[in-house]
């Protein structure tokens, strides 16, 4: 799809007095599903003509899962963490691969105001809310489409191919890439600039990693730093990642990761809050972008 598409959603070829043998013009309702469906579909005919930025994205968690986790397996027994270093590191890797993606979306809207492709996008007969959401979902598929790639290396670290499991697995990160979507769609609305934009995800986003659970177990943090990590979104997906395992494979239940004062939140609970966190971003960043620039 391209701006045209957009343009032309609902919208008459030629002006003048209407046809009655001609189509009635779409709903509004289906013109802004429309659009959103072109903004999805751009994002994934990126990916698609992208395959060696898409394969360059997947080797460092590769690499992470394989040679640090390798590595480390052998010095870490697996009654510290109630599994082995490689499927504990596994659903931090999930996480790791789903986060490049959804954050490039924050990055190319930016790119798109510089380069005054955005202004085209205006010109479509939509809402801005409309064009941001096809963003958001547009970003939210192609990084779940990447983490879900990573999938296929779950039998390397000891997990089975249970289709339940693997569709918690993707659930959990279809949720988690729409979170970090959503924030990084309200980062790049608010700040503008992808120099203060790279700068600050340079800043924040290794810490917020490493916060995460992915790599080693949170009860092992300080209890400043565990406060912080109870306000990390990654820290969310991590754990949901790791508890959907833990449902379907009992045996490869790992230590226990996020707490909410001194206690392990409802499994169902933690979904919703970061559902809510996504939710609260995206209203957030198109109540932003509607602004007249």
């Amino acid at each position: 799809m391209t701006t045209s598409a957009l343009k032309t959603a609902g919208a008459p070829d030629t002006p003048g007095s209407p046809d009655p043998a001609a189509p009635a013009p779409p709903s509004r309702l289906r013109r802004e599903l429309r659009a959103v469906h072109a903004l999805v579909h751009r994002d994934l005919l990126r990916l698609s003509t992208q395959r060696t930025h898409t394969a360059l994205m997947l080797i460092q968690p590769v690499l992470y899962l394989f040679i640090l986790g390798g590595g480390l397996a052998a010095l870490i027994p697996n009654s510290t963490l109630g599994v082995g270093y490689q499927t504990y590191l596994f659903p931090g890797m999930l996480m790791m691969t789903v986060q490049t993606p959804a954050i490039m979306v924050g990055i190319r809207l930016i790119t798109d105001r510089q380069s005054g492709y955005l202004r085209e996008l205006l010109m479509a007969p939509v809402s801005r809310s409309t064009l941001l959401l096809g963003s958001c979902a547009g970003g939210t598929t192609v990084a779940a489409v990447q983490g879900a790639v990573l999938l296929a290396l779950a039998g390397a670290v000891g997990l089975p191919y249970d289709p339940l499991l693997l569709a918690l697995l993707l659930a959990g990160m279809v949720l988690a890439s729409f979170t970090i979507t959503a924030l990084s769609l309200a980062l790049a609305v608010t700040l503008g600039r992808p120099e203060v934009f790279h700068m600050l995800l340079g800043l924040v986003m290794m810490p917020l990693l490493f916060l995460s659970g992915g790599f080693f177990p949170l009860e092992n943090l300080p209890g400043w730093a565990r406060s912080l990590a109870a306000l990390n979104p990654l820290a969310y997906g991590v754990d949901l990642l790791r508890r959907g395992i833990t449902l379907r494979v009992p045996d490869q239940a790992a230590v226990a990761g996020l707490e909410w004062f001194g206690r392990q939140p409802p499994l169902p609970l933690e979904a919703a809050a970061l559902l809510a966190t996504g939710i609260a971003a995206l209203l957030w960043a198109a109540h932003r972008f509607n602004r007249p620039e």
